[in-house]
């Protein structure tokens, strides 16, 4: 049997009630679910941080042990070359090996140098590890905070939000569903949610627009659907309003 428009009127807004409840609910947990989500976002990026750094840091060390064996190997053979030094026949052997030993000493300069600069870049990245590491000890923190508070709001109205989706879920079987696909278009484009609203004191209580007495007899009328003409929201006449009303929720 086909819905009068009364009938679809009281069934669009016993879901928008429904819905009006559940929305009071999330709105009690406030911004705890995004906070928390952006802490734990947070967090994974600071323990990503922490493990490049703590990756570089030992990439410098590794090079630091490897200039401070090229520095020995570059000694060993300043040595071995001084010992040859003691049996050259000419002078161009003289130079060469003269050459040779200069050559390793400039190495050896290279490497202090480039152990120095390692050392400095060691010394940054270490103080910006510990100060990554306190940030994310605080946010692990605020984490288990921000966890507690909103597994406590959660605890205290999961109950009832699962009771009140349940019922939403039933209304919405008895919308057809051209209606339907209107009304879950309009609640996402406002931020109260209300795609169905009640005349109140003469005005759209959704925008607070005035309607004309004859638009008014049309609505209390429940002979078509009526929309805002400033809105766009689904109007019904107050008396409908106070008669349909969301189940309670034991």
């Amino acid at each position: 049997m086909e819905q009068t428009i009364e009938q679809k009127l009281r069934a669009l807004w016993l879901l928008q009630t429904i819905h009006t409840k559940v929305d009071k609910i999330r709105q009690v947990r406030g911004e705890l679910p995004m906070e928390v989500s952006d802490l734990e976002d947070d967090i994974a990026g600071l323990e990503t941080r922490i493990e490049k750094i703590r990756g570089e840091l030992d990439e410098l060390e590794d090079a630091i042990v490897n200039r401070r064996n090229m520095i020995q190997d570059a000694q060993a053979a300043i040595k071995k070359y001084e010992g040859q030094l003691n049996e050259v026949k000419n002078n161009r052997e003289y130079d060469a090996i003269t050459k040779e030993i200069e050559i390793q000493g400039l190495d050896i300069q290279v490497s202090e140098k480039k152990i120095r600069e390692f050392e400095f870049e060691i010394s940054n990245k270490t103080e910006v590890y510990e100060s990554t590491q306190e940030t994310l000890e605080s946010a692990k923190k605020d984490l288990e905070v921000k966890k507690g508070e909103l597994d406590t709001i959660t605890g205290e109205t999961q109950k009832e939000e699962d009771e009140l989706v349940k019922q939403a879920d039933k209304a919405e079987k008895a919308i057809e569903e051209r209606l339907l696909r209107v009304y879950r278009r309009l609640r996402p484009s406002f931020k109260n949610g209300l795609a169905v609203v009640s005349i109140d004191r003469d005005s759209c209580s959704g925008c607070h627009n005035k309607i004309p007495p004859q638009k008014q007899l049309e609505i209390r009328q429940r002979k078509k659907i009526i929309v805002c003409e400033h809105c766009g929201r689904v109007l019904v006449d107050e008396a409908l309003a106070e008669e349909t009303a969301a189940p309670s929720v034991a």
